[in-house]
């Protein structure tokens, strides 16, 4: 099955080309086939003093962002739960995830949700942005959004 054909498919090849253990070099020829040109890429955290802020990247800029992070790290993120509304050519999807050093963790370090944006050309799925914030004590994990 192509990375593309299929929501199903992109979103399992989004998850597999951040996941592998430390010093595994990932696939970004996959991973940027994944992004339509010119997506965005948006990291939400809080800094310091609590202020939300946003990183907005483009896919180099993601990919550069996170080099370090997975030559040092092991990381498997999996999607555990999702919800996908559709129109014509468009979906959103919200696509709940566990990260974990080790895929036999029995508990994940974190927790979230990736809000991604698509589009179907008529030939293939295209990721044209996402989003994501992690689950932190002062902002849980709605149920509706787990299994």
């Amino acid at each position: 099955m192509s990375d593309t054909e299929s929501l199903d498919a992109i979103i399992r090849a989004m998850y597999e080309t951040v996941s592998g253990p430390a010093g595994l070099d990932r696939d970004t020829p996959r991973e940027r086939a994944l992004f339509m040109p010119g997506a965005r890429l948006v990291r939400v955290s809080l800094a310091d003093d609590g202020t939300p802020q946003a990183k907005v990247m483009d896919v180099d800029t993601y990919l550069s962002d996170t080099a370090d992070f997975f030559r040092e790290n092991d990381f498997y993120e999996v999607e555990i739960a999702r919800r996908t509304d559709l129109f014509g050519q468009i979906a959103q999807v919200f696509s709940t995830y566990e990260a974990r050093h080790n895929l036999a963790d029995p508990v994940p370090f974190k927790r979230g949700i990736n809000s991604i944006q698509l589009f179907h050309d008529g030939e293939r799925w295209w990721i044209v942005n996402m989003l994501w914030d992690n689950e932190r004590e002062d902002n849980p994990m709605p149920a509706q959004y787990l299994p």
